[in-house]
């Protein structure tokens, strides 16, 4: 299912589902409610949750702290994403909890490339 790359927008409802779930995540990590191998939970920052219009999938965007583990973490949170969904359980109101697929976020990196663009060309020459 390619749901994160659709036409349409966003409902309400799947942002809000969204929201909640980030939260919910991400105060999991930061109070260390998970124990992960190889990485720590506090070191990784969620900037975005996308549910699927039925509620049932969810992408979590994330970027570790420590740029340089950003694979193993990749590898480590899509492994354990039952055990994250687990955690995620005791907090969740909604009828359907997601199945969640962690995505590393490059988002950050493209804008920063952009940046480094328009300022080398704003240069006086």
């Amino acid at each position: 299912m390619d749901y994160e790359n659709t036409s349409k927008p966003l409902t309400q409802r799947q942002l809000k589902a969204g929201e909640n779930l980030k939260k919910i995540i991400a105060n999991i990590f930061i109070k260390d409610q998970i124990v992960l191998p190889d990485i720590s939970t506090r070191n990784i920052t969620i900037t975005e949750v996308r549910v699927s219009p039925d509620l049932r999938h969810a992408i979590v965007y994330f970027i570790p702290l420590s740029g340089d583990k950003s694979e193993i973490a990749f590898k480590t949170l899509n492994q354990f994403s039952y055990e994250v969904k687990k955690r995620v359980k005791s907090s969740w109101s909604a009828k359907f909890l997601p199945d969640l697929r962690f995505v590393l976020d490059k988002s950050f990196d493209y804008a920063e490339n952009i940046e480094k663009l328009i300022s080398t060309n704003l240069e006086p020459k």
